[in-house]
């Protein structure tokens, strides 16, 4: 089995450190990545900028494939955009993969070859079939053990506030979006400016877009912001501010908590969206579980987080968490309701393994529904999870990071309950 490839499924940043990894391991490896390019969901949230530096955002596997090509380590500007990490740093690295990369390729099913999830025998020996569709059609590909890097932002979090779309959401989809609006678009920008619009979410994607808006307010008279939090206070919501150790985030949380209090923005807390009705006029009315109905908005941005795609993988047995569909050895660890404070050991092999032999999920995914995630922690799980492949045992074991307290107080647990007061990384 040792001569088939390992499938890595997904060319973003985590994916292709997995395949720089095991090119440096002489394994052969094949990349399956849906869109058309490298980073092709980076690419579409390329007007965001990072709140993690340049050295956080390459794998050293990667660097070492790079730099005989010439290839120079990018240092500014020191917080790239999603557009800069892709162009000087993910789409190099996919032409230094070379035909190891395959794009156009979507990865609709992974099994155990000959075998559903029910049978026992074979497990162990037989190798993986992972099922692909592409313009030509489908085909099957075997493989020595698949990582699936696929990430989860093909899967944004719906606006209702139960987990499921609310009522009348996707009757509405023409005016709700569910991604940090680029408003250096003019298009964009006009479909915004002078609107009554609500953002719902509290993390960063959130905190990005109350950011834009607020600042387009400035500009563009009569552009009001209705900011929904489900949590029943604004809390912690903002960071650690000068505390974070991720500087840039810091300011972030700093820079939304100015945009909240200048006067454009009304924030509405204890807001759980139930329905979505349209009026006569084309506006949106938004009530919450409670009974709470918001005067009338011409626009929503959904920014509630993202879930896994899971269903790609239900042939394979997966040891899930039930709260947080993330590994059941990882979600401790990174669970938002159990952590006041960001901080996620680093983590490889061990917590990432499943009852399915050779199957790991890596990057944002492996943290299913849990929002707190770095580039820095996925380049050492991509580390780790190939020297198990390649049965470097100690290695994979080894603990080769050290991760930067992240400053974040008071997760996405916080629900009707004040937020604890600050402390700890936050203090």
């Amino acid at each position: 089995m040792n001569e088939l490839p390992v499938v890595v499924v997904g060319a973003g940043p985590v994916g292709l450190a997995a395949a720089a990894n095991l090119v440096e391991r002489e394994i052969p490896v094949l990349v399956l990545e849906s869109g058309a390019q490298a980073g092709a969901a980076v690419a579409q949230w390329h007007h965001v900028r990072l709140f993690s530096a340049w050295p956080e955002l390459v794998d050293p596997a990667a660097v070492r494939l790079l730099e005989p090509t010439g290839w120079q380590r990018p240092e500014r500007p020191a917080y790239p955009t999603g557009r800069q990490w892709a162009e000087q740093y993910l789409r190099p690295l996919a032409e230094a993969l070379g035909e190891r990369v395959r794009y156009g390729a979507r990865v609709v099913g992974v099994a155990r070859r000959g075998r559903d999830r029910v049978v026992d025998a074979g497990r162990e020996s037989e190798p993986l079939t992972v099922h692909v569709r592409t313009a030509e059609g489908e085909e099957r590909i075997t493989a020595r053990a698949v990582i699936d890097a696929s990430g989860t932002w093909s899967a944004p979090n719906p606006l209702g506030g139960d987990g499921l779309p609310a009522i009348g959401e996707h009757a509405a989809a023409d005016r709700i979006s569910y991604r940090v609006p680029d408003l250096t678009d003019e298009a964009v920008r006009e479909r915004y400016a002078g609107k009554r619009i609500a953002v719902a979410g509290s993390g960063h994607s959130a905190l990005t877009a109350l950011v834009a808006l607020a600042e387009l307010a400035e500009r563009a008279p009569g552009t009001r912001i209705v900011w929904l939090l489900r949590r029943g206070a604004v809390g912690t919501v903002f960071g650690g501010g000068d505390s974070d150790q991720l500087p840039a985030r810091g300011a972030l949380g700093s820079r939304a908590k100015a945009a909240a209090e200048a006067g454009h923005v009304e924030t509405v807390t204890g807001f759980r969206a139930a329905s979505v009705e349209s009026t006569v006029d084309g506006r949106l009315l938004l009530e919450s579980f409670d009974g709470h109905k918001l005067d009338a908005v011409d626009e929503v941005v959904a920014l509630t987080g993202f879930r896994p795609d899971l269903s790609w993988l239900s042939e394979l047995r997966l040891d899930l968490d039930a709260t947080l569909q993330a590994p059941v050895a990882l979600a401790p660890l990174i669970d938002p309701n159990a952590h006041s404070c960001g901080t996620v050991y680093p983590h490889g092999v061990k917590e990432l393994s499943h009852p399915e032999p050779n199957v790991f999920l890596v990057g944002m995914k492996s943290y299913g529904r849990a929002p707190t995630f770095l580039a820095l922690t996925g380049f050492e799980q991509a580390r780790s999870v190939v020297a198990a492949i390649a049965g470097d045992r100690a290695a994979a074991e080894r603990v080769e990071l050290v991760l930067p307290e992240t400053g974040v107080c008071g997760g996405s647990g916080v629900f009707d309950e004040r937020a604890p007061e600050p402390s700890g990384c936050c203090g």
